[in-house]
Parts: C-alpha cells; sequence; structure tokens
C-alpha cells in the first residue's frame, strides 16, 4: 500500500536524483572562464589554453572573458556576484586571491564570496641583475648590499604585484634596504635592467628565460620551493641560505560560493586532465608555466596559508599602494 508518507518520500528521493544527474551532466552549456587581465598576458594564454582543451574534451564550449582593471578585482568582483552554478568561472593569481586584500579596499570577501576550485599551474619568479653587475652569486649581492654606502636600486614593475612583493619578501628575509625605481610592467622593468638603469629586478620566467639564455640578464636565485625543470642550472633561495624566499605566480580555478560541491570535483577532475595533457604540457613549457592541480579539498588549507604569509609581510614591510 502506498501511504502519503511513502509519495512524499519518493517524490523527495526523484527531486534528490534529478539534481544529482543535474550536477553530472556539467557542463551542458557554454562555460565562461573569466580572466581578471587583459588579453595577451601569461594569465590569459593559460586559460586560452585550458579553454581550448576543455572544449576538445567536453564538447561544450569555454570561452575566455577579459575583465580588467584595478589590479584583477574587477574581474574577481563579477565572479563574486555571479550565480553558483557553474557556469561562470574564475582564472585568478595569488596576487588576487591572496596580495590584494591586504592593499585595497575590495567591494566582495575572497573567502566568503568565492571557493577555490584548485591551483591549476605556477609561473617560476627569478631574481636578475644586469650582466655587468659586479656580484655573480646572491651572497655577494647580499654582501654588497649590506654596505652603508651601496648604489643598489631595483626595479619595481608595480605596487603591489607579485614580483614587487617577492622582491620585498627577498629584502625583508636578507635584511636589506634598497630603494626601488617604478616603471609601468614588467616588460619595461625587464628593459630598465637591461639597459642598466637600475641593476636588479625579479620577474615571471616566462619574461625573463630568453635574455638569462641570451646572456643579457644574470640569474642569482629562483624564488621556488625547489629547483625548476624549466631552468634547472638556477639554484632556489634556499639552497642559498634564504628558505623563506619561496613565491610563484600561482593561477588557480574559482567559482562563486554555492558551488555545489558535485560540479566543483567535475570541475577539477576536467581541469585536472586538460592542464596534465601532454600537449598541454608542452604549450605551457613554451610560457614557462608548469601545470600544478591541486584538488578543492586542498584549497582552504592553502588559501589560508597564503593570505597570513602576504597579510604579515605586507603589514610588516608597511606597503601601502598610493
Amino acid at each position: 500500500m502506498i501511504t502519503r508518507r511513502s509519495t512524499i518520500g519518493l517524490a523527495a528521493a526523484m527531486g534528490v536524483a534529478r539534481g544529482a544527474a543535474a550536477q553530472e551532466a556539467w557542463p551542458s552549456r557554454p562555460v565562461t572562464l573569466v580572466v581578471p587581465w587583459a588579453a595577451g598576458g601569461s594569465t590569459d594564454a593559460v586559460a586560452r589554453i585550458l579553454a581550448q582543451r576543455l572544449s576538445q574534451d567536453t564538447g561544450k564550449s569555454f570561452v575566455v572573458d577579459n575583465r580588467s582593471g584595478a589590479n584583477g578585482t574587477i574581474g574577481f568582483g563579477s565572479v563574486a556576484r555571479a550565480r553558483p552554478d557553474g557556469y561562470t568561472l574564475l582564472v585568478s593569481t595569488v596576487s588576487t586571491y591572496a596580495m590584494a586584500p591586504w592593499l585595497y579596499q575590495l567591494p566582495y570577501d575572497n573567502e566568503r564570496d568565492l571557493v577555490g576550485l584548485g591551483l591549476l599551474a605556477a609561473m617560476p619568479i627569478i631574481m636578475v641583475v644586469n650582466k655587468d653587475f659586479p656580484a655573480r652569486t646572491l651572497a655577494e649581492f647580499v654582501e654588497m648590499a649590506r654596505r652603508p654606502d651601496h648604489r643598489i636600486t631595483y626595479a619595481n614593475s608595480g605596487i603591489g604585484s607579485s614580483t614587487h612583493l617577492a622582491t620585498e619578501l627577498f629584502l625583508q628575509e636578507a635584511r636589506l634596504t634598497i630603494p626601488d625605481v617604478g616603471y609601468r610592467g614588467g616588460g619595461p622593468a625587464v628593459q630598465g635592467v637591461i639597459a642598466n638603469e637600475t641593476p636588479m629586478v625579479f620577474q615571471a620566467a616566462s619574461g625573463i628565460l630568453p635574455q638569462i639564455q641570451a646572456g643579457t640578464l644574470r640569474a642569482l636565485g629562483i624564488a621556488s620551493a625547489q629547483r625548476s625543470p624549466l631552468a634547472p642550472e638556477i639554484p632556489t633561495f634556499a639552497e642559498q641560505g634564504f628558505p623563506g624566499v619561496v613565491v610563484e605566480e600561482q593561477i588557480a580555478l574559482q567559482a562563486p560560493a554555492g558551488l555545489p560541491p558535485e560540479i566543483a570535483r567535475r570541475a577539477n577532475d576536467l581541469a585536472r586532465a586538460a592542464m596534465m595533457a601532454a600537449d598541454t604540457r608542452l604549450r605551457l613549457a613554451a610560457l614557462a608555466v608548469l601545470p600544478m592541480v591541486t584538488s578543492p579539498d586542498d584549497w582552504p588549507r592553502y588559501f589560508a596559508a597564503e593570505n597570513a604569509k602576504w597579510r604579515d609581510m605586507i603589514r610588516a614591510r608597511d606597503i601601502r599602494v598610493q
């Protein structure tokens, strides 16, 4: 005999089943990958490689939407306000999800309004000097910079950028005081060092490896936890006595808060397969980018550690965006 209670229970079970089936079917229509930077940069290039592979693997369209401005926070805000249905995702960088909250008044809360689906990739950051600079090693550079009469400066590609904060992290760890010379972006900063307008810069590997390989610039250290397969000859800062200098331009996949866990896992699984595919790895290597895919379960611990690290450093160095 079918009672009213059993009918209600059956309807509820069917509703759950239909909901689960709908989530398993994701994606069933085009997905937008918001990039909070202008087209043409490294993050945009990684997003487009990912979108192309996801479209190929799923048979559905993944479209990159560049929403730049305000150091990436405009794009972040648009995703924070989007529906948490898996059809608007964010390709984000550490400079915006872990550094920007301590430099700007944001119209959204990174922790409350967005969830992390995991890391996608990392771009190593390298410290280089002009080829004619006297210091041949990091130890020699630090010795020179500790002299009270030194005239060393460094190229700053933008207050609050990941390369600027990587430089400040090194200066904090090495207990150095070195003034900066401001430039409008990473490219001009590198050119300033090549022209010997200032002797030193921290820069992502994508914008600097060709000059290192050509001998135009000399690498003194790479700010990764281990030596990079992209440039295995460059020692890490940890190897040279500065274990706290670990920072990469890490790229993550995020979504509006409230995304169903099943979609989060599905998106992460698809992203992992796409980023680790052999052809993708070759295309990323050409950009000096390494795939580094983590799971949604890893995100809270990673996010908390990165936020605490940059909060403490930014406050200790009294870094402010003018």
